[in-house]
């Protein structure tokens, strides 16, 4: 395992596994087969409404819980009464405390939000704290108003958008990216491009082991999902080798400043903030 270091002096594994639509048993299963195989980074949500199975996984691995990196999001809905949010979701993980705690949309009274995940933080029951889906104005907003400047960024990465804007501006603050769509939301065309194919050949990898191999030497903490025991096993088996920076170059060559997830900050507030969920009714 490779680690990142945040700008609080945390280390944070490289690579974890997402939970982003995965059922509260298929997370449970999921967590408790990539903590086996090695992983010790977990990401869920308020929002993905398994934070109960993950927290399952997480017991049912043997896994003591200050070696896992557990990640979890809050949703705007939350952000006026955060205090109360952040101790129902450690009830529903079943944890004293989260690693990483992340306002997942730059929408409704994010200050507000920030500033109880601050308090959190001071407390001991949050370790780092971090911004998800945030334009570059909106984290500036945030660490023009707020005490504690976030450790992490998450937002859509992948070598067609490979955010080199974005990484820049975060490094003038040692904050980290890390990366959902990590393989272009299952996109064929993105992994079967050939420079993935070639260097799959030469390194005895797949193309998707080879795009997430990028992303770790690109200094992207990656969280690929899945369901499914040998694929967890394949998305983890990327740190017995290394691209060379020629490689890397060729690859940056991919890209097309393109996204796959694009819904404007308007509709995204319209849309969030109209959802009220019983996050605590999840099984």
């Amino acid at each position: 395992m490779e680690y990142a270091t945040l700008n609080n002096g945390l280390k944070m594994p490289m690579e974890g596994i997402g939970t982003f639509l995965l059922q509260p048993a298929e997370a449970e299963e999921s967590v408790y087969q990539a903590l086996k195989a090695g992983y010790r980074l977990v990401d869920t949500a308020n929002a993905y409404m398994n934070e109960k199975g993950v927290g399952r996984g997480m017991k049912k691995s043997g896994v003591k819980r200050e070696d896992i990196f557990l990640v979890t999001k809050l949703w705007p809905t939350e952000y006026e009464d955060e205090a109360k949010a952040i101790e129902d979701t450690l009830k529903r993980l079943d944890t004293d405390y989260v690693d990483l705690l992340i306002l997942h949309q730059p929408v409704g009274n994010y200050l507000a939000g920030y500033k109880a995940m601050e308090e959190a933080y001071k407390a001991g029951k949050v370790k780092a704290l971090g911004l998800s889906n945030f334009p570059q104005e909106r984290i500036q907003d945030v660490i023009d108003h707020c005490e504690i400047k976030p450790q992490m960024v998450q937002v859509e990465a992948h070598p067609y958008y490979p955010q080199t804007e974005l990484k820049a501006y975060l490094a003038k603050y040692e904050m980290v990216l890390m990366a959902w769509y990590p393989l272009g939301h299952g996109d064929k065309s993105l992994v079967g491009e050939e420079v993935f194919t070639k260097l799959a050949e030469k390194y005895g990898k797949t193309n998707a082991q080879i795009v997430l191999r990028w992303h770790v030497q690109a200094g992207n903490v990656i969280i690929p999902g899945s369901k499914n025991a040998d694929h967890i096993k394949d998305n983890f088996n990327i740190f017995d080798f290394a691209l060379t920076e020629e490689e890397m170059a060729e690859i940056g060559k991919l890209d097309k400043n393109t996204r796959y997830y694009n819904m404007s900050l308007e509709d995204a507030a319209k849309n969030y903030l109209s959802l009220q969920i019983d996050f605590n009714a999840q099984e």
